[in-house]
């Protein structure tokens, strides 16, 4: 056992931290650059956790600040047109303002005059920051100003907008048909469309009744290399005074399906343990602490759900990938009932994003590890 000093965790579970400490994803990366710079828009679809948004980072932070000007905007808490916009314009004048460059605070002053900008110093970063004030039924003039104002940078601009089948549940405008009307207009300015509700994003980018349709190149990530993912833990670990063999690895990964935010976690902890020669019984008690942690938690989504709802859910834990579940062994295996309200509760969980329809139309439950817990039976 390691000496318990602090030391620098390489496997990040919150942020990005650089190349060092990113795994692969060469080719994705490289598919990525080629689409925006030969002026391709991409819708970029992943389940969650999978890693797309680690991807985003990675390339931006891979490129030349001379060559290309990025912007990465979460959408997944807004919900109207305003927090889009203001979301939007904040992350655009900071990351074009900084204390130092006086030329370009004046220019998007006088640009954004009427929108009444704030600029300011964090502080405790010291990084730029800014505020914006949107004037009531200003909002579309005011998301039309900061393309325009884009489309004028003298290097090409990306924009990365995650989550973006947000947008559809809005209510106060049909923000689907706002923005491809002012984006088809761009010449400047390529975009990244990411999403992890595969059903809605489909929808939207490859339904001939919707603004976005074949409007961009399509782009699947799925969990990184088995090869790949041992050499870059391996490396880590290693450089850590800790080895852990292929086979264990193989187990490991084949715990959580690969999943990149899952494997980080489990990888993080086995790394603060400071264990020489991590077996097989150290990762399932550091995923049985993990469990226990997170059971108030999974306590609550279950009471949130209808009883037959949840016995449905169980079951595709236990099966961990269901294919056919209209078939006699799964429904009376676990007492489920007719395949009619099975296929309903089925939907409802796909939908609260519970249960995950891969490609192939077979079910499993989406979050890693709450799919283990229920497998588990811990209460």
């Amino acid at each position: 056992m390691k000496s318990k000093e602090k030391v620098f965790n390489p496997f990040s579970i919150t942020s990005y931290m650089g190349a060092e400490y990113f795994c692969d994803r060469v080719l994705e990366t490289q598919e990525l650059a080629g689409a925006l710079s030969n002026g391709r828009n991409v819708t970029l679809v992943s389940p969650r956790r999978v890693g797309k948004t680690g991807l985003i980072h990675h390339l931006f932070h891979s490129l030349n600040p001379k060559e290309a000007q990025c912007f990465y905007v979460d959408l997944y808490s807004t919900s109207n047109l305003q927090e889009f916009t203001k979301l939007f314009a904040q992350e655009v004048l900071t990351k074009r303002v900084t204390p130092f460059s006086e030329q370009i605070w004046s220019e998007i002053t006088h640009f954004f005059g009427a929108l009444r900008p704030v600029f300011g110093v964090d502080p405790i970063t010291g990084l730029p920051q800014c505020t914006i004030d949107i004037q009531p039924q200003r909002e579309e003039y005011t998301l039309q100003q900061i393309f325009a104002y884009l489309d004028k940078s003298e290097v090409p601009c990306y924009v990365a907008f995650d989550e973006f089948q947000t947008i559809a549940e809005y209510q106060d405008v049909k923000m689907e048909a706002l923005l491809r009307t002012y984006i088809q207009q761009l010449h400047n300015v390529h975009f990244i469309f990411a999403g992890s509700k595969k059903h809605i994003m489909t929808e939207m980018f490859s339904s001939a009744k919707r603004p976005f349709y074949r409007s961009t190149q399509m782009m699947h990530i799925d969990v990184i290399d088995e090869q790949a993912y041992y050499n870059f833990a391996s490396k880590h670990l290693s450089a850590h005074g800790q080895h852990i063999s292929q086979e264990t690895f193989h187990q490991l990964y084949t715990l959580v399906d690969g999943y990149t935010w899952n494997m980080q976690s489990l990888l993080n902890r086995l790394h603060q343990g400071g264990e020489e020669h991590i077996e097989y019984d150290t990762i399932l008690s550091t995923l049985n602490q993990v469990l226990r942690e997170e059971t108030p938690s999974y306590q609550m989504i279950c009471r949130l759900i209808t009883d037959r709802q949840l016995r449905v859910l169980r079951a595709v834990a236990k099966e961990g990938v269901v294919k056919e579940p209209g078939s006699n062994v799964f429904l009376h295996t676990y007492q489920l009932g007719a395949y009619s309200t099975v296929r309903s509760a089925l939907q409802t969980l796909v939908e609260k994003e519970l249960i995950y329809q891969k490609d192939d139309g077979s079910y499993m439950v989406y979050e890693k590890f709450f799919g283990l817990w229920l497998k588990s039976g811990i209460a």
